[in-house]
């Protein structure tokens, strides 16, 4: 499962075995964790987030959303 940004305390990461699903994100604080999709930024699923946490989250693939797309991209082109 290839870490591709942390930022404030997030870990962002995809696991190696979903590459039949559409481009989406992990994201894991504490024991908190999210699944983001990555073509619209909605939340998938979410275990231990806030509604404000899971708002920045959001913002956030939103603003790294080419190079969240691009680690997808090239990791699964292999």
């Amino acid at each position: 499962m290839p870490t591709i940004l942390r930022v404030d305390g997030f870990r962002f990461y995809f696991y190696s075995h979903e590459p039949n699903e559409p481009a989406h994100v992990h994201i894991d604080k504490g024991n908190a964790t999210a699944k983001i999709w990555l073509h619209d930024g909605s939340v998938a699923r979410s275990v231990g987030f806030a509604s404000h946490e899971l708002r920045v989250l959001q913002r956030l693939v939103a603003e790294h959303q080419t190079l969240l797309q691009e680690a997808w991209n090239a990791y699964f082109a292999q």
